[in-house]
């Protein structure tokens, strides 16, 4: 049986805008981009949102309902109590375009900065051979829908916009353990060094592993645990741990 919600929905652009106020029918078994859509088709139809699969998989729809990042898509009406003020605004970390599109083109910026996959010299696409243990702690990252939900609440960008420069934040860091980990890997071979550079140019340094990236994660990813502590373990040891130093140091 339906029922009347009211949303209160973040309207405007680049140059501000303010929460517009709907009262809205609600069916059984809808989500939030469901009341988005019928705002869309009887009350608002200028208002901007982006999305596609509506099945949780493209990343889309991303917003903050009260409040959380969260998919919009993947957000049930049943979660909230029926007389329940319900706040979707666009993300934070991000500069808006119009209403709950925003701008998320930095995150292409730095998809571009990592190195990309190298294959052992002269080993052809179709001649990779892994075995499943080898593989079995980087596949988990390859479920990343880039949702980008990660980076929006990712405090050391959401509050310091100066740190965009240098930071590549989780879902980037995360691609780079993800390579690092990767058996068939040859970047160190041909004089790159992942870990190295996760410090250096991605600047892995500046996450101090609250989990926030891992706690909006909408495909449950151990982004923090899995991906980032990894990593930071493993510059730890190339840069502090003496044994290793001076065996690097005889090598070079």
């Amino acid at each position: 049986m339906g029922y009347q919600a009211h949303f209160r929905v973040w309207r405007g652009d680049a140059e501000g805008g303010d929460l517009g106020d709907f009262t809205v029918e609600v069916n059984e078994g809808e989500v939030v981009l469901d009341i988005v859509h019928r705002i869309q088709a009887t009350q608002a139809p200028d208002l901007a949102v982006r999305w596609n699969c509506k099945a949780g998989k493209c990343g889309s729809c991303s917003a903050e309902i009260n409040g959380r990042p969260s998919l919009m898509c993947m957000t049930r009406m049943s979660t909230f109590d029926r007389d329940e003020t319900i706040t979707v605004t666009p993300m934070r970390t991000f500069p808006v375009i119009k209403d709950l599109v925003c701008d998320v083109s930095y995150n292409y910026v730095k998809a571009r900065e990592v190195p990309a996959f190298s294959p052992p010299e002269g080993l052809e696409p179709g001649d990779y051979r892994m075995q499943q243990v080898d593989v079995e702690r980087s596949q988990e990252f390859r479920k990343c829908i880039e949702c980008f939900l990660c980076q929006n609440t990712c405090h050391v960008i959401r509050d310091h916009d100066d740190n965009k420069q240098s930071f590549s934040g989780p879902r980037f860091l995360m691609r780079v353990a993800e390579l690092e980990m990767h058996p068939l890997d040859s970047y160190e071979e041909r004089g790159g060094d992942r870990a190295d550079e996760a410090r250096g140019d991605h600047g892995l340094g500046l996450c101090n592993i609250t989990k926030c990236c891992t706690e909006v994660c909408p495909e449950h990813i151990h982004i923090t645990d899995n991906a980032l502590i990894p990593l930071k373990e493993r510059v730890a040891d190339r840069r502090y741990d003496p044994i290793l130093r001076l065996f690097r140091r005889g090598r070079d």
